[in-house]
């Protein structure tokens, strides 16, 4: 196949859940530009006001939440769409595919961005961690003797990017009948991991058979995996619409090309926003930083700002916008150099790995300092303390629900009126606890990973009989 005719399904306007093409003939609007719409007018975006980007609960004012940083994501992967499509527009003796505008592509990454953080649980990657550690306690045994090891991989390396999937895939808008119906560009783009946890984590000589439900049942570090197990056939129905390689590597589906600029969109945004994050609640200090973003702008050298010594904000904001510019430019030269490596499936690494020494080592330079002194820092480890007691308190009370279909044990007290709490969820999404303990639980995971961090906190401390209200 010719590498225009495979751009030209990579870039289709097909939504995943509907039979017809979409045939309306808005030039103003395109598929691409509703996908963007329906994902910033949906609940689940919403609830990322309020849910951690690095720093939990915080109460200061100006520091990042999961929609502040998508919102820029979004704004990075818009310009690194946009560029790359001019650039690879430029290289194909083609052009772009008949009908696919530089600006289409570059509202595909503006949207998939928008989305990448949306399965996110509570208190972010601590909650991702806190959910992981209860499916893997001893304890758990018993209720992971239910299900199939495929299953069990899903939920002992539970996965926020699945949860994403399943959320604009089932849940949102359309319950189990499409969900969002969002472009198969957009959800090829926002896909960085198109494969199973049974495939990114399956070995010769330690993965159990996993069609055995007497596997044995062990504590795994799971590697990271875009779908649930039970939504592999939706997954097989994109890529099968994307013509998405196999990719013997990953014993999964190629990423789409458009999936490593929605990564590089995310490691800008991570690599230096998350440090004036860091410096606005004296973690870090401005000095740090500095030489870290002048490395990133390179010979351009340093703005007005830093050299006639402007307040530290203005000078962040202006290192920031140089430090951008240059990384849009040099990540979208990676992807043209590296497009048929993307188009075959054999592309190793992200882009960053890609590019010149002083933007990659400058990204991990970044990166390492966030990590040794923001993600360690005394006051971030007790909040994710609290984040992982929170959650765990949660699962504990809720969990066992998935088991009571089965048991025919009727339900004491407490779990009658968790049950109505779950099921006016459940309503929402035209479903019921049933004899699946599997579907239960993701079910009972859809309600709790749908809280935003308030919301979970305070049924938390409820549970625990030290909620805050006064009768």
């Amino acid at each position: 196949m010719s590498a225009y005719k495979r751009w030209s399904y990579l870039f289709t306007d097909r939504r995943l859940g509907n039979i017809r093409k979409d045939l309306s003939q808005e030039k103003s609007r395109t598929p691409f530009h509703k996908d963007y719409d329906r994902l910033i007018f949906s609940q689940s975006f919403r609830q990322l006001n309020q849910k951690t980007q690095v720093h939990p609960l915080t109460n200061q004012m100006g520091i990042h939440t999961r929609l502040t940083h998508s919102l820029e994501v979004s704004c990075i992967g818009r310009s690194l769409g946009m560029m790359a499509a001019e650039k690879l527009q430029n290289t194909l003796a083609e052009g772009l595919p008949r009908g696919v505008s530089v600006g289409d592509v570059g509202v595909i990454v503006q949207a998939a961005c928008l989305a990448h953080d949306i399965g996110n649980p509570p208190f972010g990657h601590a909650g991702e961690y806190a959910i992981r550690d209860w499916f893997n306690q001893p304890g758990q045994q018993p209720f992971l003797s239910h299900l199939m090891p495929a299953q069990r991989l899903d939920l002992q390396g539970y996965e926020g990017n699945a949860q994403g999937f399943r959320l604009l895939t089932r849940n949102e808008h359309h319950p189990d009948r499409g969900g969002m119906r969002l472009t198969c560009a957009t959800l090829g783009a926002f896909m960085k991991y198109p494969w199973l946890a049974k495939h990114s984590n399956q070995t010769e000589s330690d993965t159990p058979n996993l069609s055995n439900h007497s596997a044995p049942i062990r504590a795994l570090d799971i590697k990271k995996y875009g779908c649930f197990n039970n939504d592999a056939n939706l997954l097989d129905k994109l890529a099968g619409q994307l013509r998405l390689p196999y990719a013997p590597n990953q014993q999964g589906y190629a990423r789409h090309p458009l999936a490593y600029l929605l990564e590089a969109a995310d490691d800008i945004c991570y690599a230096l926003i998350d440090l004036e994050d860091g410096i606005h609640l004296g973690m870090i200090s401005y000095q740090e930083v500095e030489p870290l973003m002048m490395g990133l702008i390179g010979s351009r050298g340093a703005p007005p700002e830093v050299t006639n010594n402007a307040p530290i904000v203005q000078k962040l904001a202006a290192l920031r916008g140089r430090a951008m510019m240059r990384l849009v430019d040099k990540v979208t030269e990676a992807f043209v150099i590296h497009a048929d490596e993307m188009l075959a499936g054999e592309m190793e690494g992200s882009l960053f790995d890609h590019c010149e020494p002083s933007v990659s080592e400058g990204i991990n330079r970044a990166k390492n300092l966030a990590s040794n002194q923001i993600f360690s820092h005394p006051s971030k480890v007790r909040m994710e303390l609290m984040a992982n007691r929170c959650l765990q308190t949660l699962l504990d009370a809720f969990m066992p629900l998935a088991l009571l279909p089965i048991t025919e044990q009727r339900p004491h007290f407490e779990q009658k009126h968790l049950l109505q709490l779950l099921n006016q969820h459940l309503h929402t999404l035209y479903r019921q606890l049933g004899l699946d303990v599997y579907e239960n639980a993701l079910n009972i995971l859809d309600y709790l990973t749908g809280m935003n961090d308030h919301e979970a906190y305070r049924l938390a401390q409820d549970l625990n009989g030290i909620g805050d209200k006064v009768w």
